[in-house]
């Protein structure tokens, strides 16, 4: 079974800045998509940003130029740097991966965007 950890999220004000993590316990090269999604309050989750098969990335044009996805193949880390942070990005935000048929979720992180 594949764990999915996230960590990073908090409370910041808007413009500001966070960094998401999220550890796999097994080798990233395994995935055919990882990335994060999102789930604010009463909406659907959505996609913010991932890696597809060949490195490529594909990112919401919500975010498209203020929020950057990483990775560390090393340490089996996915990350999300997060600029220019607005109210409207408030949600829980969730690791992804997919494996043949297996999708798996992290157990999420809060970030809030306030003033």
């Amino acid at each position: 079974q594949v764990q999915l950890v996230e960590s990073g999220g908090g409370s910041v004000q808007p413009g500001g800045s966070l960094r998401l993590s999220c550890a796999a316990s097994t080798s990233i090269f395994s995935f055919s998509v990882m990335g994060w999604y999102r789930q604010a309050p009463g909406k659907q989750r959505e996609l913010v940003a991932i890696f597809t098969r060949g490195s490529s990335t594909n990112y919401a044009d919500s975010v498209q130029g203020r929020f950057t996805i990483s990775r560390d193949n090393a340490k089996n880390t996915v990350y999300l740097q997060m600029n220019g942070l607005k109210p409207e990005d408030t949600a829980v935000y969730y690791c992804n991966a997919r494996f043949v048929a297996h999708n798996y979720w992290g157990q999420g992180t809060q970030v809030t965007v306030s003033s």
